[in-house]
């Protein structure tokens, strides 16, 4: 059975809870906030009224773990009043509370005023009026019984276990946030923002040895319905790994790896050395999240942002001098609020910004960062980037990263062809443990499955596998990127940041690609 969901106390059906509220009335609510704002001094002043829905179901085996879902509705409330943020966040959503809060907001702003320090200053944005956004879905995940999703885990389950699995568990999260924007620039913006990510790790014991081996999914977190989990048409690459784009098949996915970790208790350990890598985009977005996405947020350069996962090794000056060489000519990576199923894809981010694409590496130098309204003039931008987002309606909204994805080569260039190019190379599948420093910089990357290529042949499966690089050595070591046939999503649930921790959705886009002369380890922990 579900939890029992409520509003204002009272108790509503599941379906209830998807039920949009008339942008008539939030838009009532809005204009209470923003008038008493102006009212008491606010230069500026924006809410966001938000409804947030989650469902998670959790199995292992043969049993069903947990059936969880929530509800959350609330409106945050932001001014400037004498050229410093108040922030105020509520529960009580009539207009008496969003009155009251706004009142909040405006005393925090003047108290913080009292400390002094430089003024706020927002860069330029237009009101946009009446307006929505929908994430264009094909099946809502909501109203899909819980029976059916649970009958596929299990059977998923069911499958790792006649395969010769020790232990396997599934999972499956959707998430519903419908959220409202308003501003004194004149923005009403409604959207409906839909996400899922369906997953499972399989386990096999070494009984000779006495280890285990494990291999997570290979599915990723989406900006989609529950049309994601449609069986269609894969395609294997270089005869050893299932490809999905734009749709996954969680059972032939659990099929192969149940003989991937029995592959991968007889596959021998690594010689550590030299090698080139060659990098499936189900490994790759991971490392494009820690050492590209993370150290070009303009609040980690700053400074701003360091207790948490650190600052970073970029800076204005390298930015400004236009010629810092961050990769190779063949890198070119984007910051993209827009790409259809990602998990960042929405119209409007939570400033009322419109949405949008842009260079962040090109041609392998920096050309820009990630940045938003009070942020945008200390790089020279007349607007912002559209990078801003809190993960409630109580959370105030600060900068985050968009989906930060590395284009496709412009030639012609399929995976097969790209490992018939290499001598010796080890070919890395799903990602896996990692570690990266205070700034961004040095890291280490392991994986799910590792395959030595000889004399551009995959010769059999490797084991104990890991690379350690800086991230300018690394992406300057790109020699080749797949091209746009092989592109693919990867991505984050839980991208955490801030104090407060908040967490933010994002995926990264990349085709396979080819890092020459990296460095490979032993991560050896078996037993023999």
């Amino acid at each position: 059975m579900l939890p029992e969901l409520s509003v204002f106390g009272n108790p509503i059906e599941q379906q209830q809870a998807l039920e949009p509220v008339d942008p008539r009335i939030k838009k009532e609510l809005a204009d209470v906030a923003l008038n008493t704002a102006k009212s008491k001094g606010a230069s500026y002043a924006d809410i966001r009224i938000g409804r947030y829905f989650t469902q998670a179901i959790v199995t292992r085996e043969n049993r069903v773990q947990n059936v969880g879902a929530s509800e959350s509705y609330g409106v945050g409330v932001r001014v400037i009043v004498n050229g410093c943020w108040g922030f105020a966040a509520t529960n009580n959503v009539t207009k008496e509370g969003v009155a009251k809060t706004t009142e909040n907001a405006v005393a925090v702003a003047k108290a913080n005023s009292k400390i002094g320090g430089k003024p706020v200053e927002l860069a330029p944005q237009k009101g946009y009026g009446e307006v929505s956004w929908k994430t264009p879905i094909e099946k809502n995940a909501f109203e899909v019984p819980v029976k059916e999703k649970v009958e596929l885990l299990l059977a998923v389950n069911g499958a790792a276990m006649a395969g010769g699995a020790n232990f396997v568990n599934s999972r499956m999260l959707a998430i519903n946030e419908q959220k409202y924007f308003a501003s004194t620039d004149g923005s009403y913006i409604d959207q409906d923002i839909h996400r899922l990510y369906p997953s499972f790790d399989v386990t096999k014991i070494d009984e000779t040895l006495g280890g285990f081996e494990s291999r997570a999914s290979l599915s990723s977190p989406v900006g989609m319905g529950y049309e994601y989990l449609t069986p269609s048409e894969s395609e294997k690459v270089h005869g050893i790994v299932t490809r999905y784009k734009n749709r996954y098949d969680m059972l032939e996915d659990v099929k192969n790896a149940t003989k991937n970790v029995h592959e991968k208790i007889a596959a021998k350990s690594v010689e550590p050395g030299k090698y080139d890598m060659v990098l499936d985009p189900s490994h790759l977005w991971l490392t494009i999240h820690e050492s590209v996405a993370h150290p070009t947020e303009l609040d980690r350069v700053l400074g701003y942002e360091a207790n948490y996962a650190g600052t970073s090794f970029l800076s204005i000056d390298k930015l400004k001098s236009g010629n810092f060489h961050f990769g190779s000519k063949n890198v070119n990576i984007v910051g993209d609020k827009l790409q259809t199923g990602s998990l960042g894809a929405v119209g409007y981010d939570d400033e009322g910004v419109k949405c949008g694409k842009w260079d962040i590496i090109k041609d392998g130098v920096l050309v820009n960062f990630q940045a938003i309204r009070d942020q945008a003039k200390m790089i020279g931008l007349n607007a912002s980037q559209g990078c801003c987002y809190a993960q409630s309606w109580d959370d105030v909204q600060f900068q985050r990263m968009p989906n930060v994805s590395l284009q496709p080569g412009k030639t012609p260039l399929s995976v097969d062809d790209m490992i018939k190019g290499v001598e010796k190379g080890v070919y890395i599948i799903g990602n896996g443990s990692f570690s990266i420093d205070q700034q961004r910089y040095n890291f280490q990357f392991g994986g799910q499955l590792f395959y030595e290529i000889k004399e551009g042949k995959i010769v059999g499966m490797l084991n104990d596998v890991a690379y350690q690089a800086n991230t300018q050595e690394f992406w300057n070591s790109c020699v080749a990127v797949c091209d746009e046939s092989d592109y693919r999503l990867g991505g984050a649930f839980n991208d955490g940041k801030g104090q407060p921790s908040q967490s933010n959705a994002v995926s990264h886009g990349t085709s396979t690609a080819r890092f020459n002369g990296v460095n490979v380890i032993n991560t050896k922990r078996r037993i023999g």
